[in-house]
């Protein structure tokens, strides 16, 4: 079996090592991949092709056979790779354009978690700078989010610290158009107070096969202080997500979410990704997302049992309650290095030194890295590796993913140091 998958990240890395570990498969080709995917396996091989290049990837997909694309990034899904495919007769996983606005449109998310009654932080809109410096006057700016209402790769959240901090917030966003067409409208919500989570489940259209939680670190410092990044770190499973939660989480805000789009005419298939707060009064829904989350898929992947491919081919084929996906009873932690220009510059081709080995439970998963002309490995984005450290509990998957970080070395490295920190204090 030939398997496209659709990326270049450490989410993309991920998905390509544990389907090389299927049987079935004897070919996978990662569109554009990575230095990690490059060198990943005998049967694995980068396609220089863009993730958005829907003609190309479709072209591709048509004279190379392939026989299934699982799509990593959430920006192809919301330009409609999925239903161009499908429309070629290809199969693909990933949902479908329309249910994709979930995560390319926060006021859409929005207004149909409100109209299925999914718990979610009150919110309004605005594309006018004045009017929501108006609303902000009569709320207290600590109290609140600012978010963009497009794509903006994790960077369009923002914490207010003040007036003044808001004010910027707004401007940098409203006109001086920072994230582009992303900032040019924005949700200012109350901001929810609670240990915040995210909950993915596997979908094909009814059944819900629900995935670790993963504890995501978003923050670019240690104690969650700095800008907003895509991802630091995450651990999973989330001990905070009790089983009492979980099955709230299902019952309040999967279900209800999945009839609301079925409601529009939006059939899911593929991974739901939902930001939760568990607040005082129960779980609320910070946001949906329509595919892993990364660094969350490197963490929750190691820890999947049974065989992704079956797993993705029966969401595609409307069987998934068909199978048990089994998970093995241990912990995992992924610390993501990146540059020190991270999230604002890129720092491009600065040299990588890797050790040859790693420790035993130790995965290497690489985001924005390439392998040059002389067959050394070199950056090409902010965040460049992510180390997976999988053990009997947390302490050990902690203690090995920080062993790794002796082992990888570029100018600048930054790395968070409490990845998995709070979880174990609490414990």
């Amino acid at each position: 079996m030939h398997v496209l998958v659709v990326g270049g990240g450490g989410r993309e890395h991920a998905l390509a090592w544990k389907l090389a570990q299927s049987p079935r498969i004897n070919r996978i080709s990662v569109a554009p991949g990575n230095g990690g995917t490059a060198t990943l396996a005998r049967r694995v091989q980068n396609v220089d092709i863009d993730a958005t290049d829907i003609v190309s990837l479709l072209d591709f997909a048509e004279e190379q056979a392939v026989d299934l694309t699982i799509v990593g990034p959430e920006e192809p899904l919301a330009g409609g790779l999925v239903d161009q495919f499908e429309a070629a007769g290809l199969r693909i996983f990933g949902p479908r354009r329309k249910a994709a606005l979930i995560e390319a449109s926060k006021s859409f998310a929005k207004q149909l978690m409100v109209r299925n009654g999914v718990p979610t932080a009150p919110y309004e809109l605005f594309t006018d700078i004045d009017r929501a410096m108006e609303f902000l006057a009569i709320h207290l700016y600590d109290d609140v989010v600012i978010k963009a209402d497009g794509l903006s790769r994790g960077k369009g959240v923002f914490l207010p610290r003040g007036e003044s901090d808001a004010e910027g917030i707004l401007r940098s966003l409203l006109e001086r158009n920072a994230l582009g067409r992303a900032g040019r409208q924005v949700l200012i919500e109350q901001r929810l107070v609670g240990p915040e989570i995210s909950v993915m489940a596997f979908i094909d259209g009814s059944t819900i096969a629900m995935i670790p939680a993963v504890c995501d670190h978003k923050r670019l410092y240690n104690n969650d202080v700095g800008p907003n990044t895509g991802g630091m770190g995450s651990y999973a499973p989330a001990p905070a997500l009790t089983p009492h939660l979980a099955e709230s989480v299902r019952r309040e805000i999967i279900e209800p979410a999945l009839r609301g789009l079925h409601a529009e005419g939006c059939e899911f298939r593929g991974v739901l990704n939902l930001g939760i707060v568990l607040t005082a009064g129960g779980p609320m829904a910070l946001e949906l997302n329509v595919r892993f989350g990364d660094p969350g898929a490197q963490a929750v992947l190691p820890l999947l049992e049974s065989d992704l491919l079956d797993v993705i081919e029966a969401c595609v084929e409307g069987r998934l309650g068909e199978i048990e996906v089994r998970w093995r009873p241990q912990a995992s932690v992924t610390v993501v290095m990146s540059t020190s220009g991270y999230p604002h510059h890129p720092d491009p081709g600065l040299p990588i030194l890797q050790a040859p080995v790693f420790p035993a439970g130790v995965t290497v998963f690489h985001a924005g890295t390439r392998i040059v002309e002389d067959g050394s490995l070199v950056t090409t984005g902010g965040r460049i590796v992510g180390l997976t450290g999988v053990g009997p509990d947390l302490p050990a998957a902690i203690t090995r993913a920080y062993e790794a970080t002796r082992r990888v070395y570029f100018d600048g490295v930054h790395y968070r140091t409490d990845i998995g920190a709070r979880a174990v204090w609490r414990v």
